[in-house]
């Protein structure tokens, strides 16, 4: 994730559940109960809560973990991986001194799958662990959640075992979430004839960076947000464009500083949407510069300003880490906000009368 220094990659979740009243002894209580445990097994996987600034430190004496309203953590996964040429190598060798052994030149089915087994279980006993840290940014006031990996297998293990930890479960934290937009929102998108299936929505999000896109050039980069101020939005080096499902798919890379490329252009015109892209945000007189997944809002490689910390002299390691959380609620409430500024016009009139009209000429340019 990244989240105490370095770039930032984060998925953000809704919590969903009801919190006890005693809530800083059932935080303090469930995460020494769930800690990492050293275990010698032949187990596949090994999982449990660390702290953020120790990855050793499994007592969270102090409750280290507090940090203002938040509750800073990690999670730590060691995996044993057998390599698959190992494995078989390995029954081969087993299967040949069965047969030597029997007398035989030959192994029924239910032999050949006990000599795997006791192969593999062997294997995993002498395969030291290979472990993995994941930072998690709890904010139980305002009921989110910042887990710093997007790879599916590892988001799954996470939201697994922080139900089975917390008795809570998490809910990706998306703009067009069905259970997030409000009712009169959905019917309108009904009449828009904008699907809420899982898969009509992440095109929503597709459909939205595309027109941020346009939105970003149509003046220089300056969008205004009603209300509220003109921020400066750049698409810079990278975006990935694509088109189809599955096997089906077509996709397109552009790769410049300011992602503008012809061959970007031409995508669109055949139809493809931007499912990946950099972007650059200014805030005030500073400067962020991330990647975001379409499909599930999802933030990456989000590089902090390098004056963090020098306006006011040296912070602390703590004021540091609550300047970059509040940055990250900065930069995601400003693209939440752009969001719903696209569905306010992607619902109205002037979606089809003048925004359809104005990014097809844009696109033809």
């Amino acid at each position: 994730m990244g989240l105490t220094k370095g770039a930032v990659t984060f998925s953000r979740y809704r919590v969903i559940g009801d919190l006890p009243d005693n809530l800083p002894d059932f935080i303090d209580t469930k995460l020494k109960r769930f800690a990492f445990r050293n275990t010698l097994s032949d187990e596949e996987k090994s999982i449990g809560w660390t702290s953020i600034g120790n990855v050793l430190d499994t007592k969270f004496e102090y409750a280290n973990y507090s940090l203002a309203t938040y509750i800073i953590f990690s999670l730590r996964i060691d995996r044993k991986v057998i390599p698959p040429s190992l494995l078989k190598i390995r029954v081969l060798e087993a299967e040949r001194e069965y047969m030597a052994d029997k007398g035989t030149d030959k192994i029924y089915r239910q032999d050949r799958r006990d000599i795997k087994e006791n192969v593999r279980a062997e294997l995993m006993r002498n395969t030291s662990p290979i472990p993995s840290f994941h930072e998690v940014c709890w904010s139980p006031s305002q009921g989110w959640l910042l887990f710093g990996s997007l790879p599916e297998k590892i988001q799954v293990d996470f939201e697994e075992f922080f139900k089975q930890t917390f008795e809570l479960k998490l809910i990706n934290f998306i703009p067009w979430d069905p259970e997030y937009i409000e009712e009169k929102v959905l019917r309108d998108m009904a009449s828009a004839e904008i699907g809420t299936t899982k898969r009509e929505l992440s095109s929503l999000g597709r459909e939205f960076l595309t027109w941020l896109w346009f939105k970003s050039e149509e003046r220089n980069g300056s969008i205004m947000i009603p209300d509220e101020w003109d921020i400066e939005l750049t698409f810079i080096e990278r975006l990935a464009l694509e088109s189809g499902e599955g096997e089906y798919s077509e996709k397109v890379v552009c790769r410049g500083f300011h992602a503008d490329m012809e061959e970007g252009k031409a995508a669109l015109r055949k139809g493809k949407k931007i499912k990946e892209a950099r972007l650059r945000i200014a805030i005030g007189s500073e400067q962020m510069d991330f990647n975001i997944r379409a499909d599930l809002f999802q933030f990456q490689s989000m590089k902090m300003p390098d004056s963090i910390g020098k306006d006011e002299g040296e912070l602390d390691e703590e004021g540091r880490l609550l300047e970059r959380i509040y940055l990250i609620e900065k930069v995601w409430g400003i693209m939440e906000r752009l969001f719903h500024l696209f569905l306010e016009m992607r619902l109205s009139p002037k979606w089809n009368s003048e925004e359809i009209i104005h990014m097809k000429k844009w696109i033809a340019e």
